[in-house]
């Protein structure tokens, strides 16, 4: 048996494809092999009427992939993609009083990522731990991802976690299971999804965006870099900054600049209904309208790290370099100014008047920021926070590949896994439902399988099916 294999990546000319061939000969067939890296792609076997005609086939394929800027290659061996983190200093706070803080969840390692809803709030650390917390911060579900945690973004009832590896997690499900696998060219700064689009942006001023078969749909070089804002709103509008400033893109199939502002260098960002926030590295949140007009101005003390803002817009909470969080009227007026006890904020959220911090200390803080307890922590009257470490011990690493078979009294919708032009698509496979694609997760799809899940809600935007809840696997 011989085996040729080959490689090709396009990140110097449009950073869009990291591809592998492979031709393997077994006495007089040729199975080829081909698709991108990392995934199991796409194979085919041909009958040869001799091992030698079988030879001459595989190597004329080779030949041709060549020709076409493949090179030669060690199967499963590629360059770590380049991992560029937010800073993890932070500078002691001016401010002479401290927030009003409920409790402190020590993660153990810088963090990034947060998202907090009904359900519970859930934080991601650079270590990879993923922990879901009740809003009384007991822990109820922990696991370990492979890298660590780029941030944490929601897409309606669909929630992902992206990680410094390229994977992108859906993880409303009990298993986390593998959705996006963004190009190992792209050293990733953030994303966001809406709709099953997926935007990035990177060190190099890049936006890319990625359609719901995880498949890259276009890319656009910005002249800027180190684009640390990306949001995207659900009618396709994208908001993107970086060192030159903020720009708003649209398009699902390609790629339309609506509008463009120069600032100073954008640190974060924030989307609130139509309205964009931006916070800088001159210490301001910058707020602009759909047209891309500048309605209001924040000012903090410090370089903006993160920013938010509660339902509407009313209140606009910033987090700055020096380890202080700030919140201003809708006027741009400052209301009051805190240190923040645990560190600087790479990332919050509000809800139902708690401001959520993840901080370069580790630390996941539940700050109360209704009118009657900062008026307390003004006065030097604060309860002190509750304090609760992450649990000691191994956690389980997970395993998105692994596939259970379905429950014997369990329902769902059924789909399966078909072959479309040579590639494995999703399809219904019960009556009632359009013949669309699902959104499935690539690493679980294997020709003719049939799979059971636990809802299945068509896209508010394209004709696709969207998977919700758990997956499991159908015997025959």
């Amino acid at each position: 048996m011989s085996t040729y294999y080959l490689e090709f990546s396009e990140d110097e000319a449009t950073g869009t494809s990291h591809k592998f061939y492979e031709a393997k000969v077994e006495g007089a067939a040729v199975t080829l092999s081909y698709g991108r890296i990392g995934t199991l792609g796409t194979s085919s076997t041909q009958q040869c009427s001799s091992p030698e005609e079988a030879e001459k086939l595989a190597q004329k394929k080779i030949d041709e992939k060549k020709r076409k800027g493949y090179q030669e290659a060690v199967k499963g061996v590629r360059q770590k993609r380049t991992i560029t983190r937010r800073g993890g200093e932070s500078r002691p706070s001016t401010a002479k009083r401290t927030a009003p803080t409920i409790w402190r969840f020590e993660t153990g390692s810088s963090a990034f990522g947060v998202f907090v809803n009904e359900q519970g709030c859930w934080v991601g650390n650079q270590d990879g731990r993923v922990y879901r917390l009740s809003h009384d911060a007991e822990v109820q579900m922990q696991y370990q991802l492979s890298e660590g945690v780029k941030c944490m973004v929601s897409d309606g009832e669909w929630m992902y976690v992206g990680c410094d590896d390229g994977n992108v997690y859906n993880i409303t499900g009990k298993t986390p299971r593998l959705a996006y696998e963004i190009n190992p060219s792209i050293d990733i700064f953030w994303l966001d999804i809406a709709n099953g689009l997926l935007a990035v942006s990177d060190a190099g001023g890049r936006l890319t965006t990625v359609n719901y078969e995880d498949e890259e749909q276009w890319a656009v070089d910005t002249g800027g870099d180190s684009a640390w804002m990306v949001r995207c709103d659900p009618v396709g509008r994208i908001f993107y900054g970086d060192s030159q400033g903020v720009r708003c893109y649209y398009g699902w199939e390609k790629e339309t600049l609506v509008w463009q502002q120069t600032t100073s260098y954008v640190l974060f960002g924030w989307l609130d209904g139509g309205n964009a926030y931006a916070g800088t590295g001159s210490g301001q949140v910058l707020k602009f309208g759909q047209d891309g007009q500048k309605l209001q101005t924040y000012k903090a003390d410090s370089s903006v790290l993160s920013c938010a803002t509660s339902p509407g817009g009313h209140y606009v909470f910033a987090a700055d370099s020096s380890s202080t969080v700030y919140c201003f009227g809708e006027d741009g007026q400052r209301l009051w100014k805190l240190a923040t006890g645990c560190g600087s904020a790479l990332s919050m959220q509000y809800f139902q008047e708690k401001l959520y911090l993840v901080t370069t200390s580790g630390t996941f803080a539940c700050l109360d920021v209704s009118e009657a307890a900062i008026a307390q922590a003004e006065q030097g009257q604060a309860t002190p926070a509750q304090v609760i470490k992450a649990p000691n011990g191994a956690v389980t690493e997970v395993r998105s590949d692994l596939l259970e078979a379905a429950p014997a009294n369990a329902t769902g919708v059924l789909l399966r896994c078909v072959r479309e032009h040579g590639k494995l698509r999703i399809k219904v496979a019960q009556a009632g439902y359009h013949d669309w694609h699902v959104q499935f997760p690539k690493n679980l799809r294997q020709d003719g399988q049939l799979y059971m899940v636990d809802r299945i809600e068509p896209a508010a935007q394209g004709d696709f099916y969207r998977v919700l809840g758990n997956i499991y696997a159908v015997n025959e």
